[in-house]
């Protein structure tokens, strides 16, 4: 029986959306203000959920208690209140959309939680824009 547990983090964050191969007026165009050279920011919402099998012995698909700590140590201390283009490695040559962080996310995460685990990620840059990547 499979059974998906989620856990939610926030996180505030400043970006730019730009291509660097492009002019100012065509950044301008296609990103509008997100596009500002002074960077812009957002309250970021996020939702970490795993599906896999429940553990016999504990109940649980994983303790929530290791997921809380693991979404701290590895995502929000890393990402809260930075200027993502300057000031977190992955996005130095990475458009910080929440397309982009989405992934980001999902590729630190999935590192540290078992492979016969189910991972999606699902990134509220407003409350009415949200992404969600689950590694296809």
């Amino acid at each position: 029986m499979k059974v998906t547990v989620h856990r939610k983090a926030h996180f505030n964050a400043a970006h730019q959306l730009s291509n660097p191969d492009w002019t100012n007026e065509k950044n301008e165009q296609v990103f509008g203000k997100c596009a500002n050279p002074l960077y812009h920011g957002h309250n970021y919402e996020l939702i970490v959920s795993i599906k896999g099998d429940i553990h016999p012995d504990t109940g649980y698909v994983v303790d929530m208690k290791w997921l809380k700590d693991l979404i701290f140590e590895e995502i929000e201390e890393k990402f809260d209140h930075k200027n993502l283009n300057l000031q977190v490695e992955e996005f130095k040559e990475l458009n910080p959309s929440a397309e982009n962080i989405c992934v980001v996310i999902w590729q630190i995460l999935r590192k540290k939680i078992d492979l016969n685990k189910e991972l999606t990620v699902t990134l509220y840059e407003t409350p009415r824009n949200f992404v969600t990547y689950s590694g296809e």
